[in-house]
């Protein structure tokens, strides 16, 4: 059934409002994956799991997720954005309440697969509504409205995480889903008419390509999230997961071009632009996404700080993103998308690079400034990438872009966490080699350094052998801290040069079209 509704005819305080609940709820999903990491091992005690199992709880929330981001553009079109939104919030409210009420691991497991999934729709759906309801200076406030969004969420996840858990305890980071949940599911219900439903096409599902599509992704997750702590293609299970997920690529896109009623279609990738885009969302969901996990677990590891903390230093990057939209949706209404991004990759390179230069005293004020400027130009990214990406789609193109566009960000979110995570271990190590050799090189001002520790520490313990190794205790975490600070420092280096790179690519874009 072709689309009979013109989202653009409605009234501008009915779009606010269908886009206002939508956004919300993109929100919730955004914000629920960084809340629960925050707690894993309260979860883990909670439920008496190891190390090894609790790490499903994120793990299969974000295979779940990835998996129906791309599938949600078929299920608009068949259900209707209301319906999607709404039964998409609604399971998203009631996997919650489930996870709060987990009796084992492998529920918790299963129930976190189930709010991924079901909670995995409202993230491209927002973005393909938004775009198809709103024209000229109204379009541009979209992207960088959910821009800082998908950025806020993630930022503002731990602390809020933490805290819950402290005053309540873990199960109430799932129980506060409930309330704001089921209010997003009656308006959704209420408000949204965009579209109507085609059902027929729940009766032509391509079952092998949706079936391909799930493993590739999920395996592909897997692959990414367990790779950095089980030594990648060492660990068995990961080199099976890799091999599958290799091999339903090659069916999902034999189906994509072959399936007479295929779950994703690829054709926006046929314009050019889209695939820059796509490649520059790539690069921006690898550099928000591993920043906002460096930050704290620096703060964490090296400064040592708690949870509130962390959080009191993160909150500038929120502050600044917010101040950025209005700027960057007004710039976007006056400049070519291709210098917007030329100049917003540029500053997220030099945010970066001003990271590389820490030191293990760093805190609130060192990191200011750094986290301003790249806070600021997450905003200057995000909305003519999105702009480059969607503008030119209508119907039902426009939400498989979005899908397909989304899914970009997402996994190089994912490639990003796991990439971060291995360059971190390994220059650490690295590091703790050559400051290991230089202080065997400059003996004797190591040999001081653990003198004068060892005589302090006689004040503390009347037996030699004892204060001697605390001394030599107190160096080694001297060295391993200076060790994670070099190391970080590298990361963040390497961070800017990759965003340096994808430079290259903005000759090639064309400006779209304006609505």
């Amino acid at each position: 059934m072709a689309q009979t509704i013109d989202p653009q005819a409605l009234p501008d305080s009915r779009k606010f409002l269908i886009f206002g609940v939508m956004a919300f709820g993109q929100f919730m999903a955004l914000i629920d994956i960084q809340i629960v990491a925050a707690s894993l091992n309260e979860v883990r005690a909670g439920l008496s799991a190891s190390s090894d199992e609790i790490s499903w709880v994120q793990t299969a929330y974000l295979m779940a997720e990835l998996v129906m981001i791309p599938f949600a553009a078929f299920l608009a079109q068949a259900l209707s954005t209301r319906w999607l939104f709404a039964l998409s919030a609604g399971l998203f409210t009631l996997a919650s309440a489930l996870c709060g009420l987990a009796w084992s691991i492998e529920s918790m497991i299963a129930f976190r697969a189930l709010q991924g999934f079901v909670g995995g729709a409202m993230v491209p759906t927002v973005f393909a509504t938004g775009f198809a309801m709103f024209t000229g200076k109204q379009r541009a406030m979209i992207p960088a409205i959910l821009g800082m969004v998908s950025v806020l969420a993630p930022t503002l996840g731990p602390t809020l995480g933490g805290w819950i858990t402290d005053a309540a305890g873990w199960r109430w980071i799932f129980y506060v889903n409930i309330l704001p949940g089921a209010a997003v599911t009656a308006l959704a219900l209420f408000c949204i008419r965009v579209d109507l439903p085609n059902l027929a096409m729940l009766r032509r599902i391509d079952w092998m390509h949706l079936a391909a599509m799930a493993v590739f992704l999920g395996g592909l997750e897997y692959v990414l999230e367990e790779g950095p702590r089980n030594d990648w293609f060492q660990d068995r299970a990961i080199a099976t997961g890799a091999w599958l997920s290799f091999v339903a690529l090659l069916l999902f896109l034999e189906r994509s071009f072959r399936s007479e009623n295929p779950i994703v279609n690829l054709s926006p990738f046929r314009k050019p632009t889209f695939v820059f885009a796509c490649v520059f969302n790539l690069v921006i969901g690898f550099g928000i996404y591993s920043a906002t996990y460096l930050v704290p677990v620096f703060l964490g590891t090296v400064r040592g700080y708690n949870a509130a903390e962390i959080g009191t230093t993160v909150f500038i990057a929120g502050v600044v993103q917010m101040l950025g939209v209005p700027i960057a949706a007004g710039l976007s209404q006056r400049l070519d998308p291709r210098i917007m991004i030329t100049f917003g990759l540029s500053l997220f390179a030099a945010g970066l690079w001003l990271f590389s230069f820490m030191t293990p005293e760093w805190g609130f004020h060192a990191l200011l400034w750094p986290q301003a400027v790249r806070s600021f130009a997450i905003m200057l990214c995000i909305v003519p990438s999105v702009n480059l990406a969607l503008a030119g789609f209508e119907g039902p193109e426009l939400r498989y872009a979005s899908g397909l566009f989304n899914l970009m960000r997402n996994l190089g979110g994912a490639i990003g966490i796991a990439l971060v995570n291995t360059w971190l271990q390994d220059n650490a190590r690295l590091h703790m080699l050559r400051l290991g050799e230089a202080l065997g090189v400059a003996g004797r001002t190591s040999g001081e350094l653990i003198e004068n520790l060892a005589a302090y520490a006689r004040s503390y313990t009347p037996d030699s052998a004892e204060a001697l190794l605390m001394a030599q205790g107190v160096a080694g975490r001297l060295v391993q801290r200076e060790a994670m600070t070099l190391a970080f420092n590298d990361v963040f280096r390497v961070m800017a040069f990759l965003f340096l790179a994808a430079l290259v690519l903005v000759p090639f874009c064309r400006r779209p079209k304006v609505s």
